[in-house]
């Protein structure tokens, strides 16, 4: 069997960013299997002829169920395909890259990780701010806003979160926001400290709102809209 399976980090979706390697690896493959964020201009590197497949997941949308991309990723390559897992972002953060990994070796299928951009990374550009800075906001910690159901995870370390030094990034977390806060702000975090949202981040429709975190709670209580986006909090929002 020669089939082969690279876990391609396509960005934040703005095709500018991705890396040489990305490129090269869409040029070559028989397959692209596809998130929904790394679809339009993107797919635009993959070669004449590849198969092209959707297998994005949205929240509220009908989505592939995980086993059945594994499984597909599973019969290209028993195909002797070459296979690129195209992935939004970065594929090892909140990308599902495990359970994909797991299905391949227990097919005994050889694959490659190509990172990518993340796109908490991209945000904070957008914002035109840094993730870091030295002594205010030392650590950075990233955390996703639902679990597999689509519910606020219930073993989050809140005291970690709720840390004024630290620059949070929410993936995944509009639904779910209000509801985090009002934990966050049980564990001391003050409802003025500052928040960024960043809407389709590096794509056409961006935007950037800045914040507090109780304002940017009520407007999401209100109406989440449908746009991806990312949640940050910390020192450095308001800059």
């Amino acid at each position: 069997m020669t089939g082969f399976v690279s876990f391609v980090g396509s960005g934040p979706g703005d095709p500018e960013l991705l890396t040489l390697k990305a490129v090269d690896r869409l040029k070559r493959a028989d397959a692209v299997l596809f998130d929904d964020l790394s679809s339009g201009p993107i797919l635009g590197h993959a070669r004449n002829g590849a198969d092209l497949v959707g297998v994005g997941k949205r929240a509220g949308r009908p989505s592939p169920k995980q086993h059945h991309v594994s499984r597909l990723l599973v019969d290209y390559a028993k195909l002797d395909q070459r296979v690129v897992r195209l992935k939004s972002g970065d594929g090892g953060m909140f990308g599902r890259l495990e359970e994909e990994l797991v299905a391949l070796k227990e097919a005994g299928i050889p694959y490659e990780i190509i990172p990518g951009i993340p796109s908490a990374c991209a945000a904070a550009a957008a914002a035109g701010i840094p993730l870091t800075r030295r002594l205010t906001a030392r650590r950075v910690q990233f955390v996703t806003g639902h679990d597999v159901t689509g519910a606020l995870p219930e073993d989050m370390n809140l005291a970690a979160l709720a840390d004024p030094g630290a620059t949070t990034v929410v993936f995944m977390g509009k639904r779910t926001f209000p509801q985090f806060l009002d934990l966050l702000k049980a564990n001391g975090l003050p409802g003025t400290t500052p928040a960024i949202l960043a809407e389709d981040v590096s794509g056409p429709g961006q935007t950037v709102q800045r914040a507090t975190v109780d304002v940017l709670a009520a407007q999401l209580a209100r109406d989440v809209g449908n746009k991806p986006a990312l949640i940050l909090y910390g020192p450095l929002a308001d800059t």
